[in-house]
Formats: C-alpha cells, structure tokens, sequence
C-alpha cells in the first residue's frame, strides 16, 4: 500500500512493493527525495526527483525508465468557493523517461516535462482571484522492479520520504521583508561594487491577503523575468549585478503612487546594505510592472539609469476613465526607456499603451513583434516578457541588455 505525503509536512510515502521487505538476499531501504524544479519560460515545473540512495552504492546498469513510478497530486494551498476555477490543479501519474545516477550517486528520475504540459507544474492560477499560488505538492514513489548494488545484492526501498522543492535558481534569492512590510527576494552577485536590477512582476504575482496569502516566491517560479538577471550571460554583461524582486501585497495597478515609496524604500534598503552603484540602479517588469517600471520613473526621475517596461498598461482601466498615466506624466519621463510588446497581446493591447508611451517618451526605444514564439513554441501574446528575459530585443545590432548596461544615472 501507499500512504500520500505533501512537501510540506515531510511524512513517509509508503511501502513500494508487494515483496516481503526483508526477504531473503534483498536489502531493505528507507530513503528520502528532493523535488526538482526549473523555471521555464512558461513558469515553473517538477523536472525531475532525486532519491537520497548514495549510501547504497546502487549500479546504474540495473536502473530503467521503469524501475520506479510517479504519482503526483498539486492542490490549491488556499480554499477554493464552489465552482471556482484554478488553472492548475492535477492528480495524475509523471512519465518517467529515464532513471539515472548523479555524481553523488543519488538515483534521478529524469520526468517529461515542457511548455504547455499538463502535470508538472508548482503554481496554479485562480481565476476569480487573478493570482497565481504556489500548489501544494504530493509526490509518490513506488519501486516496481530490484535494483541491485555495485555487488550485486539485490535492493528493494521499502519507504520514500518526501523532501523540499528545489530549485537552484530561485533560492539563489534570498528572502526579506522591507522596514513598511513589503516582502522581496534578493540576488547577490558579491559584494564588490555592483549594479541593481529591479524586476517588478505581472498582476498575477502578487499577494492575496484576505486569503492570508504573501508567499514571496510566485514573483520568481511565474516566468523567467528577475530570474534572467542572474543568469551568468546578464551578469556577464552587467559586470555583476544585484537583482531585487519585491512582491506587491495586491497588484501594483491597485495604487501605484501607495505603492512607489515602498518600492523605492526597498531599493535604498539595497543600496544602504550592499555596495551598489547608485549611478547604475535599473528597473524593469511586465504588464502590471510594466506599469509599475513607468510609474517609477514618473515618481523618482533621477533614481534609474534606465527603464524596461514590458507591455505595460498606461490607459485607463475603464472606457472613458482617466488614464493610469497621463500623458504629460509620459512626456516628462527623462529616465532612459526602452519598451518591449508584441501585436496579438489582447490583455494589454500595444496601441493604447505600449506604443501611446512611445510616442510620448522623449528618445525611447521600443521592440514590437508580431506574435510571442521561443523555442518554436507559440505563447499568449501578452507574455512578451519572454523576449526580454533571452535578452532578444535589438534595435541596430544592439541588445537590450547590453543598452541597459551602458546607461548611467546622472546624479
């Protein structure tokens, strides 16, 4: 039998296989497994499982696709009214497509996993909410053949403990609360004089507090958008730098002008803390930190060196109301921008917006595509975030990464 565990309570998995544990020649084991994730640019998904085996010193030679089996359950961690829709929850078994050895000698069960795949991911999307949260996650090994040590006994693991979640690139972030209570999550490239990136998420990365819900993590496994600054081909070009992601406790477009001083509060916290260039403090986000990027340099014009707003909303949220940022606000923008948005994006349509803003920035830059393609796979054509987290858009032979790390503040 098999008894479900959750990862965050860390409780036994249950017995794997109907063989008597100890029988004769077998080598009974208790083992325990990490849940390996990556974020892709469709956010995060379970790639893989380790089993903490290495004590057991297991040949390869009697590992295959089909030795163990996985079972994974992702529910809501918040709870759902009748009805209500998450996008999403899943019970369902993974495809194991191989089992190999680490070099720690750790067995790996290689699990199919890509864009648009159901069953793999670590967030759902709750509908009525507008949030992404992070599932709760019941993962269930179970050994279907021996496998054998490097001398030949024969070993059956008779219960599989269920570990944390790892992701190398997401806790590389360290986890802080601001002096006003906003949470962020930090990368630190080292402490010699750097850079700072400031990544400010979508609508739906923000906190649900009348669920009780601040998680400080969604701003990271929801798309690649901080997490493509710390990777080693930005930070090469960057020369090392600081990338900060705070999370909003609702939606930046909620109060923009409440929500400017928490942010640039943050921003001084890092700079106060660590040896940061003041004169090359940069910020960039999507759609709702799209609009959040404008605002700043709106409310702060000497702050950045430069601004990277991602189809980022400046009309009004209503036919006929007010504009989120009006047009003089716009025009008076000196910060150095470069906007990004592709045609087919419904959400944040590029005419009232994205290309209303440039019209009106003095000397900004802006990519337009057609459509939000990578890796010959086709996305919403609101997610044009993907193309500034592979640092894609060029104007002239240059790379927006490349123009961000030559602009200095002028202080």
């Amino acid at each position: 039998m098999t008894a479900p565990v959750t990862r965050r309570t860390v409780l036994a998995a249950g017995l794997a296989l109907p063989v008597a544990a100890h029988a004769p020649g077998h080598v009974g084991a208790k083992v325990g497994f990490t849940l390996d994730a990556r974020v892709l640019d469709g956010g995060e998904q379970v790639v893989s499982v380790t089993l903490d085996t290495a004590r057991l010193r297991i040949d390869p030679a009697s590992l295959t696709a089909g030795t163990f089996t996985v079972h994974a359950k992702a529910t809501s961690p918040i709870p759902l009214e009748p009805g209500e829709l998450i996008f999403s929850e899943y019970d369902l078994d993974r495809t194991v497509t191989a089992a190999r050895l680490d070099r720690h000698g750790n067995v790996v069960l290689d699990l199919a996993h890509g864009e648009g795949q159901v069953g793999g991911g670590t967030l759902g999307y709750i509908v009525s909410r507008g949030r992404n949260v992070r599932l709760n996650l019941t993962y269930t090994i179970t050994q279907t053949a021996p496998v054998r040590t490097r001398h030949g006994r024969p070993v059956t693991i008779t219960a599989f403990v269920q570990g944390r979640l790892a992701d190398p690139e997401v806790d590389a972030f360290s986890h802080h609360v601001s002096s006003s209570g906003m949470k962020y999550r930090l990368f630190s490239p080292g402490e010699r004089r750097r850079p700072l990136v400031v990544w400010l998420h979508g609508g739906g990365e923000g906190a649900s507090l009348r669920d009780g819900y601040y998680d400080n993590e969604t701003t990271l496994r929801a798309n690649r958008g901080a997490l493509g600054f710390a990777t080693r081909e930005a930070q090469r070009i960057f020369d090392g730098a600081y990338v900060v992601a705070p999370q909003s406790t609702s939606f930046w477009m909620e109060d923009g002008p409440r929500f400017a001083p928490q942010i640039q509060e943050i921003v001084q916290e890092v700079v106060r803390r660590h040896a940061i260039d003041r004169r090359r403090i940069y910020v960039a986000g999507c759609s709702n930190g799209g609009y959040m990027s404008l605002k700043m340099t709106t409310a702060y014009p000497n702050l950045f060196a430069a601004s990277v707003p991602v189809c980022g909303v400046v009309a009004s949220l209503q036919p006929g109301g007010p504009r989120l940022i009006t047009d003089a606000e716009l025009a008076g923008i000196t910060t150095p921008t470069w906007l990004v948005t592709s045609r087919d994006d419904t959400t944040v349509p590029p005419e009232p917006n994205t290309i209303h803003a440039h019209d009106l920035i003095p000397g900004s830059l802006m990519s337009l595509y057609d459509q939000v393609v990578w890796d010959g796979y086709r996305f919403n054509g609101h997610w044009s975030w993907i193309y500034l987290a592979h640092n894609d858009p060029r104007i002239d032979g240059t790379r927006v990464w490349q123009w961000m790390a030559r602009q200095r503040a002028l202080r």
